[in-house]
């Protein structure tokens, strides 16, 4: 069987590649097929170099359109929409997984022109793009990007090489890029921590879009603190920084979920910077866009409303991590779906049998 993974984006790698482990491992051929105009040539060239695996270059959507129509894979798995199904569906079954588990509207709104499959992971989220497209055919598996955490095959971080302390608590932010809390944090918050590792995973937009310069600044001011480690545009996955960590900050990301799928606790920042087409009469925007009657996260976790909350309620949750346990139980069954590492195996097996 030949499969290929349309990778718009560099940062759907950490959810496809389990499932390619999976499909290797069952001697498939996999190919991976990246986009010129949204991804840095030497990230993702350094990257398949290390993995060994078959990758080609196209310069947008409707290149990638034709050239699967000239390679003819049995499957193309997508992580968004795509434009060119009539295309490739005469020679190709498409599979689509959401690249993440967040609230977005768009989660769903990329369902609306449907693919052969789309595997999902929660229960909830099941149900109810179930209601939004009762024809089309969604199989519940789980979320393959947690499989190496549940599976314990995830490796992490080298702490001795970070120079950072094992015996330290570990706190992990790993804001968005819009709307981000990144900018509200202070010059030199790594201090107010010096007590805790602190590593900082930024979305992989902070480092490749020129608008978001400030933010790239400052990462630049706390990675010269001692106890902080800062992600690099070559970290793309989130995995081994949550390998680490005992607790959580985001905003309302889907991050939040998938930290919270490890039963460990997060904090939401309910404090970011909003760009100027989301603010004062454009408030409207910010709530079509990231709209919380999709999915609610009130209570996944604590909420707190500026940095200076976080002095207390980060040794505060860390002595107290089963306060949302509960939540975040319910939250893992509605979002994530099941946690036994096995996302993976499903999809293959269901498209070995289709």
């Amino acid at each position: 069987m030949f499969v290929i993974f349309d990778t718009v984006n560099v940062y759907y790698l950490p959810q496809y590649l389990p499932i390619c482990e999976q499909l290797r491992q069952q001697g498939h051929r996999v190919k991976f097929v990246c986009y010129s105009n949204k991804n840095k040539a030497d990230v993702f060239e350094q990257l398949f170099a290390q993995l060994g695996v078959d990758f080609s270059w196209v310069e947008n959507e409707q290149a990638a359109a034709q050239l699967y129509v000239e390679l003819k894979p049995d499957w193309i798995f997508f992580g968004n929409a795509f434009s060119y199904l009539d295309d490739v569906h005469q020679s190709s079954k498409t599979a689509q997984l959401g690249h993440g588990v967040g609230p977005k509207p768009s989660y769903y709104h990329k369902s609306v022109t449907p693919m052969t499959v789309r595997f999902m992971e929660g229960a909830m989220r099941l149900e109810k793009i179930q209601a939004l497209y009762p024809n089309d055919t969604f199989v519940q598996v789980g979320y393959s990007k947690l499989d190496p955490m549940y599976q314990d095959t995830e490796t992490g971080l080298d702490f001795s090489a970070l120079n950072l302390d094992p015996n330290k608590q570990t706190i992990l932010y790993a804001p968005t890029f819009n709307p981000s809390s990144l900018e509200c944090f202070p010059d030199d918050w790594p201090r107010d921590f010096a007590n805790y590792n602190v590593l900082i995973k930024p979305h992989t937009f902070t480092y490749t879009r020129e608008q978001y310069k400030k933010q790239r600044a400052k990462l630049a001011k706390w990675s010269t603190y001692p106890n902080a480690y800062v992600a690099s545009e070559q970290d793309l996955s989130l995995l081994p920084f949550m390998k680490h960590a005992d607790i959580l900050l985001s905003e309302a990301s889907s991050t939040l979920f998938e930290f919270a799928a490890l039963d460990k606790p997060v904090i939401v920042c309910n404090f970011f910077k909003l760009k100027w087409s989301y603010r004062g009469p454009f408030r409207y925007r910010f709530e079509k866009r990231f709209g919380k009657d999709n999915v609610l996260y009130q209570d996944i976790g604590l909420h707190v409303q500026g940095y200076k909350e976080l002095l207390k309620a980060i040794p505060q949750q860390l002595a107290q991590p089963q306060e949302y346990q509960a939540q975040r139980t319910q939250y893992t069954h509605d979002h994530v779906g099941p946690t036994d590492g096995l996302a993976s195996k499903r999809i293959v097996q269901y498209i070995e049998q289709h």
